[in-house]
């Protein structure tokens, strides 16, 4: 902003002077909204690569007539863009809501006059005159003879008052809490720092979790082998003159391959979550934030209305020259008496009884003195009462050097201790209080200590990320000594403090270093709180904040994870991923372990998609290699109902929660694959062939040692041996994929092939029962539905013998890690990995 073109006259603008500072650009306005239309949100959301190519993929499935497959094909990822448009308009309203200025008008004085104006209305070089209760709307400085005292906590975080006098800035955002005076605009429109947070707070943040990274990486690979194989099968249709049916069943088989059921089970698996703590206090805003919670290795967390609940509480009273109970006493009136509320008095009232006294004068608490006083002319009480900070009344209390000294050793052993130390004094005069200087030879009665009022859950809860790894951080506007003090009241040792001073003049690397090095900051503004976790960011820390004011909106946004006090401001939870309700700490350890359950459940479900998709794209290319593609698309689906369907949604209901190391997860799960799909596919190819020469042999299509298929194509009992060996293969994939899931999550060792075992029986007997199932329709005319015709007793035994083989094969190989060792993959460590602290401090039932 320009500098101000003329001075501001005491009577304040005239209205010309006004009208040509706006023309000029010196007025000032509201802040913009969002920079997102609900056309932009539905287009990020619905015309993406991945979503673009599986409608594509459907349209052509419809205009060949297969409706009922393009239906299916384009149902579920449909379903996944309406309801992330849904979550993202939502979002949208509730950034738009965020105003962190009231539409209370200020009062101005122009021509002399004053007159209430919008604040919209305001410009550069205006006189706005404030009083108790009167927010301040616009940046600028004191002017005058006023003297007032701001409440600055919508921007710090702190409660206590800030005086201001003539020649201080004022900011936006403040209130006027004592006292009147009239400040001069210096900053419009963009440039206040209300209007600063307000457009951090409404700027849209998406933050994608490593989980769906994964999943979307996943996808886009296999939608490409998709893609390609389709290509080559259009080609082959028409060198090899494939009818246009046989081609259109082809392509929609291999369309089935991109896994868009992933994108629903991970929805499950975040609706089971979200609903889950919500029981424990916990509201989830964003869909994945419940799993994001469960990767965070940083947790930084605002001091007051977040660790502590922003109240006082007595802890002591320390007699010195009177009595416990005469000291209570005292106390207890001077609380009952005074006339202006503040936290300390707050806590004597609710701890001590009093009786409410008539006082003679008065001078309130304030930031800046650091003490306060009353004084009594009364049959119950005479004299001057003082209360403050104890190095503050020393000048004025009639002490010996010795008694100097010990009141200073006592007063820092208390503040070591995290305690605020007050000291209690009286005078025999109660009309000796002259203005606001305390008079000498005040006689000292004692000390008091308070304590900030940790809120239900907390130590408990930041033990148990300690005890899981996580860092903790506390980041905050007080004192760094103040926020020290209170980090060992939590538990936490070894403490580094930094203060927003000395963050200042570091550069990026350096301010990465201290972020890295201290536990915690005090005095920092809204603007360094978000520099920190940028920084930790940029270390390739995941990190969470938590916080509940103004102050802590754009640290929320720039964390990986946001998380509010119910209490807290509208602005903090509306950016907030997770709210807990009752402002209680209790719920995120739980959080936490429901992460680590969705991780679980999605490893198997990973495990279990990957491999049906990697042995039935290698089977295709094998058994097309040769000379025939080996299923039918209704057969197709059925290996998908029986091997991913149903199990991967009752999967994610028995998920159970505990650690896992996330850079052993892509391990695991590719570990997992390769050995089955490599069996599956080399024995799925020597059954089909072999069941079907068996046949022409048997129906007496064949005889010689040379095949020529092509001879046999144009007659109709060809084509019934081929639908006989491609039932074979397809009642042999869903087996084996049936299997897969006992072997996914084994309940023994022998299950298990050399890695720890589950214990849970769940998964087995659903895979015994979904084999029952199948076996059952195989045996009744509801076979059709899944194109299977009926199989002999040869075709069976040759189905068993080869499922026997199949599982010898998959845990030997798995047990000697012959895949692994042939391709050089590092060995996965086998051993069971040690519970963190989180999981030992929640169970929840499954």
């Amino acid at each position: 902003m320009p500098d101000d073109p003329l001075p501001t006259p005491p009577g304040g603008l005239t209205e010309a002077e006004a009208l040509r500072r706006r023309a000029t650009g010196l007025g000032n306005s509201a802040p913009p909204a969002t920079g997102r239309t609900y056309i932009q949100i539905f287009r990020e959301n619905a015309l993406t690569f991945l979503n673009l190519s599986l409608l594509g993929l459907g349209v052509a499935l419809a205009l060949l007539g297969r409706v009922s497959d393009a239906i299916v094909s384009t149902a579920i990822i449909s379903l996944n863009v309406l309801v992330s448009v849904a979550q993202e308009i939502r979002a949208k309203r509730a950034l738009d809501r965020i105003r962190l200025l009231t539409r209370a008008r200020a009062t101005v004085v122009r021509d002399g006059e004053r007159r209430a104006v919008l604040p919209e209305e305001l410009v550069v070089g205006d006189l706005v005159q404030v009083a108790p209760g009167d927010q301040i709307v616009l940046d600028g400085r004191v002017v005058g003879e006023g003297n007032l005292q701001l409440d600055e906590s919508a921007l710090t975080g702190e409660s206590d008052l800030i005086p201001k006098q003539a020649g201080d800035p004022v900011f936006s955002g403040s209130f006027c809490a004592v006292g009147g005076g009239s400040y001069v605009v210096e900053r419009v429109g963009s440039q206040n720092v209300a209007n600063q947070l307000t457009m951090g707070a409404r700027a849209f943040r998406r933050v994608r979790t490593p989980l769906q990274e994964a999943v979307d990486g996943v996808t886009r690979v296999f939608l490409v082998i998709v893609v390609y194989l389709v290509c080559l099968l259009a080609l082959n249709a028409l060198l090899e003159g494939i009818s246009l049916a046989d081609s259109v069943q082809n392509s929609a088989l291999v369309a089935g391959l991109v896994p868009n059921g992933l994108f629903l089970s991970i929805s499950i698996a975040y609706a089971l979550a979200a609903v889950r703590i919500a029981r424990l206090g916990a509201l989830v805003q964003q869909a994945n934030a419940v799993e994001s919670l469960s990767h965070v290795d940083v947790l930084c967390l605002d001091k007051t209305g977040t660790l502590t609940a922003n109240r006082l509480r007595l802890n002591s009273v320390h007699p010195l020259n009177t009595s416990d109970a005469e000291l209570r006493a005292v106390l207890g009136d001077l609380a009952a008496s005074t006339r202006a509320g503040n936290k300390t008095n707050d806590a004597l009232t609710t701890a001590l009884s009093g009786r409410a006294l008539p006082v003679v004068a008065q001078v309130p608490f304030s930031s800046a003195r650091k003490w306060s006083a009353l004084a009594f002319d009364t049959p119950e009480r005479r004299g001057l009462y003082a209360l403050g900070a104890p190095e503050i009344l020393a000048p004025a209390l009639a002490l010996t050097p010795a008694e100097a000294e010990a009141l200073k050793q006592q007063n820092s052993g208390l503040t070591a201790q995290g305690l605020r130390v007050l000291a209690v004094a009286v005078g025999p005069d109660p009309h000796a209080l002259a203005g606001e200087t305390l008079p000498a030879g005040l006689q000292l009665l004692g000390l008091v200590s308070l304590s900030d009022e940790l809120r239900p859950g907390v130590s408990r809860a930041l033990a148990a990320f300690l005890g899981a790894g996580v860092q903790l951080k506390l980041i905050s506007g007080d004192n760094p000594e103040t926020v020290a003090a209170l980090a060992r009241q939590t538990g936490l040792t070894d403490i580094r403090a930094v203060s927003g001073l000395e963050l200042e003049p570091l550069n990026d690397e350096q301010l990465a270093d201290a972020a890295e090095q201290a536990i915690v900051f005090g005095r920092v503004t809204p603007n360094q709180k978000e520099g920190l976790i940028r920084a930790l960011r940029a270390r390739g820390h995941y990190v969470a904040m938590v916080g509940d004011g103004v102050n802590d909106v754009l640290s929320l946004k720039q964390a990986q994870l946001a998380v509010a006090m119910q209490s807290g401001s509208q602005a903090a939870r509306a950016v907030a991923d997770i709210v807990l309700l009752n402002d209680s700490f209790s719920a995120l350890p739980p959080a936490v372990a429901e992460g680590q359950r969705i991780l679980n459940g999605m490893q198997d479900i990973l495990k279990l998609y990957l491999t049906r998709i990697a042995t039935l794209a290698l089977l295709i290319v094998s058994a097309q290699l040769v000379g025939y593609f080996p299923l039918a698309l209704r057969q197709g689906a059925a290996l998908t109902l029986f091997s991913v369907g149903i199990p991967t949604v009752l999967l994610a209901f028995w998920a159970r929660p505990g650690p896992a190391d996330r850079r052993r997860i892509t391990n695991d799960v590719y570990s997992f694959v390769i050995t089955p799909m490599l069996v599956t596919s080399v024995l799925g190819v020597l059954l089909f062939y072999g069941t079907l020469l068996a046949r022409l042999r048997l129906g007496g299509l064949w005889v010689g040692r040379v095949l020529d298929l092509s001879q046999f194509e144009h007659l109709p009992r060809f084509f019934v041996i081929l639908n006989s060996a491609r039932s074979t293969l397809a009642i042999f994939l869903v087996l084996a994929g049936i299997l897969l899931v006992i072997l996914a999550e084994p309940p023994t060792a022998w299950w298990a092939c050399g890695r720890t075992p589950s214990g849970d029986w769940r998964p087995t007997w659903l895979a015994a029962g979904l084999a029952a199932i199948f076996i059952m329709i195989n045996l009744t005319p509801l076979r059709e539905i899944f194109a299977l015709t009926t199989i002999g007793l040869d075709e069976a035994l040759a189905i068993g013998v080869t499922l026997a083989i199949w599982l010898c094969t998959v845990r030997l190989f798995w047990r000697r890690q012959i895949v692994a060792r042939f391709i050089g993959a590092v060995p996965i460590d086998l051993t069971p990995v040690r519970q963190s602290g989180l999981e030992q401090d929640v169970v929840i039932n499954g």
